[in-house]
This record gives C-alpha cells, structure tokens and sequence, in this order.
C-alpha cells in the first residue's frame, strides 16, 4: 500500500554519498518523522494524498500516491544538493508534480527544502 519511495532513493548513489550515515543506512525517513537532533543533512517522506485506480468492471490494480518529501541540513548548500540527488532518483520512478519552497525551520533552524511527487503503484 505504500510506493517504493525508501528502495528508489536508497538505490542512488548520488544519495548514498549526501545522506548515508556511514554504516550503510540512508537517512531518508517515512512518516515526517526523523531522529531528533541528527546533525546531518537527512529527508523525510510522507503519503499526502492519492487515489486507486478505478474500474466498472474490476477491483483496482493500481494506486496513485501523492508523496511530499522534505531535505533538512545545516547549511544552505547540503540542503540543495540533497534535493537535487533526490530530485534525480525520484525522478526515475515518480513524478514531481510541485516545488513547496525554501525555507527554515523555526525551531531547529535547519534548512528545509521540499517537494511533492505522484507514484503510481501497482498492487500486490
């Protein structure tokens, strides 16, 4: 029920040198939710939004996940380059439907970057 969002962006490379932690785990988290206080850049994802794809006939065999993923990162540049990587790797099995924007975080003040793309799924 959920789209191969960890697997596509754990597979990049490009991904692996900005958000692995250096034991072989990429800092890419489902639900919003991150370790609190990871002093490395990291992203999260999360489901938004969706539909199945309907049928008169039949049960549906495919989901449309809206998914909207978030970059955080201590400095403006590892905040952008970390989009970017993801931007490549999503880019391969979604697409990006919107940029949200640039900003910071008023608590933490990391920089964030975020955007949403649609994965269309098909069921097991």
């Amino acid at each position: 029920m959920s789209p191969p969002v960890f697997q596509i962006c754990a597979a990049s490379a490009a991904v692996q040198a900005i958000l692995s932690d250096g034991n072989g785990r990429i800092r890419v988290y489902p639900f919003g939710e991150a370790p609190q206080n990871d002093p490395h850049a990291y992203a999260v994802w999360q489901i938004v939004g969706g539909e199945p794809e309907n049928y008169l006939a039949d049960l549906p065999d495919l989901d449309l996940h809206v998914v909207q993923m978030d970059v955080y990162a201590r400095s403006v540049d590892d905040a952008r380059a970390a989009a970017r990587a993801l931007r490549d790797a999503v880019e391969t099995a979604a697409y990006i439907t919107h940029w949200n924007g640039e900003m910071r975080d008023p608590a933490t003040r990391a920089f964030r970057i975020s955007f949403t793309s649609d994965w269309r799924s098909t069921r097991d």
